[in-house]
């Protein structure tokens, strides 16, 4: 029986492996094609019948051995690797839902996958109910019609930094027969492990934490294997019926646990691309393997500003879920025991004009389109990312109009705090 390793170690160590007189570092395989000796292999390839390597749309082993290693941290049977957080919420969500399907969702979610799911799924066919996650489970069930197909949530959201209920948020999914899919990307598996509490996919920004270093945009889906597709076949028929364009092979049949995963890289990835370059997921990977310690740091430092935010006299409230008196921190307490991420939320006495003055006079702390690097950043949502948002769908997503996104970095705290005492000097 094969040791099972410590999140750390997987970190450092999953995904790639060597073997005799092969690159120690994961290696770039910058190729889009790969040769073969007969075309009878080359076809058994294209008939999902043979694993391998022909084209790196739909695989190339330098992005397989990164979404290994992210599988293998997630506790997930397979993962898939995307160009983008975005394309990976996108796909989990296709993977399963065609013209016709309806989705439940928190409304507490990113802004562009509020949008994603509101707007842009909607012109597919798909509909979309957003849900208050705070609400009772018979209040969520309403939402629910004979043809929804998946539930979704933020393990922490963003920008409001609430701990999503996971547990509940599974049982009102499976009590309809389908999969909750959760974004773990600001707790990370480092922090939390939506599986261990009833998730069945979950997706990543991988740009965020996983990379730390705002040097290359990605997402991955990873898959818990654990879902029965083929007890609600009726609700996926994709995954449980005869594809055409496979000569009629089914998923559930042919590749078990891996199903899911398979159909989104031989159909999706097939037809909509969305892939990572190789370069980029090289890069990913070095970020990986500093991810375990980098969180324990981010937390350590949004921590401490937290709790000067929070004793300062000109700030109206503060939002993390490492606050004593924060209305989220028992239950991070049993989904995030050893942190949550270096994103907190608060708002200054008075109106967005003082927020904006703020932000302008930060010195160290940088506003940028960006969140959940080494470097300390800030953001006012309803200006930037959210600003396509209507008030009332801002209300709808928990954004308050005085609400600032600060991601805490990996600098010297007292460095940050100096920072955000003399921009606060500025407003009184």
């Amino acid at each position: 029986m094969e040791k099972k390793l410590r999140p750390a170690t997987l970190c450092v160590q999953a995904g790639w492996k060597p073997k005799n007189g092969e690159s120690r570092v994961l290696p770039i395989i910058q190729s889009t094609t790969f040769k073969y000796d007969n075309s009878e292999e080359m076809a058994m390839l294209f008939d999902l019948k043979k694993e391998g390597y022909f084209y790196t749309r739909l695989q190339n082993p330098t992005n397989d051995a990164v979404a290994s290693k992210i599988a293998t941290l997630e506790g997930g049977v397979g993962a898939v690797l995307t160009s983008s957080g975005q394309a990976a919420n996108f796909y989990a969500i296709f993977n399963i839902c065609e013209a016709g399907s309806h989705i439940v969702t928190s409304n507490e979610i990113y802004g562009g996958t509020f949008n994603l799911f509101g707007v842009t799924l909607k012109k597919l066919g798909i509909e979309c109910t957003f849900v208050n996650p705070e609400a009772s489970e018979e209040e969520i069930q309403k939402a629910f019609r004979p043809n929804t197909r998946a539930l979704f949530g933020e393990t922490i959201t963003n920008p409001g930094c609430n701990v999503l209920d996971i547990e509940k948020f599974a049982r009102i999914a499976h009590r309809n027969g389908v999969p909750l899919i959760i974004d773990n990307t600001f707790a990370t598996p480092i922090n939390c492990r939506p599986f261990e509490w009833g998730a069945d996919i979950v997706t990543h920004s991988t740009t965020k934490y996983m990379d730390g270093h705002a040097t290359q945009v990605g997402g991955c889906v990873v898959d818990s294997g654990n879902f029965d597709w083929d007890a609600h076949a009726e609700k996926f028929p994709g995954l449980t019926t005869p594809d055409e364009s496979y000569h009629g092979l089914t998923y559930t049949k042919q590749f078990g646990r891996m199903a899911y995963c398979t159909k989104l890289v031989s159909q999706l990835m097939r037809d909509l691309g969305s892939i990572p370059a190789p370069q980029n997921s090289f890069l990913l990977n070095l970020g990986l393997e500093t991810l375990h310690l980098r969180m324990a740091q981010h937390c350590k430092n949004a921590l401490a500003v937290a709790r000067f935010l929070h004793d300062d006299p000109r700030v109206a409230w503060v939002h993390y879920s490492g606050l004593e008196d924060d209305p989220n921190y028992e239950r991070a307490k049993k989904y995030l025991p050893n942190g949550s991420c270096g994103v907190l939320a608060f708002g200054l006495k008075g109106d967005r004009e003082t927020a904006i003055k703020f932000m302008d006079a930060l010195q160290l702390i940088c506003i940028v389109t960006h969140v959940a690097d080494a470097r300390t950043c800030v953001l006012h949502p309803a200006s930037h990312t959210h600003r396509q948002l209507s008030d009332e769908q801002l209300r709808e997503a928990g954004v308050a109009p005085d609400l600032i996104r600060l991601s805490v970095g990996i600098e010297d705290v007292e460095d940050i705090i100096d920072d955000l005492k003399q921009a606060l000097s500025t407003i009184g």
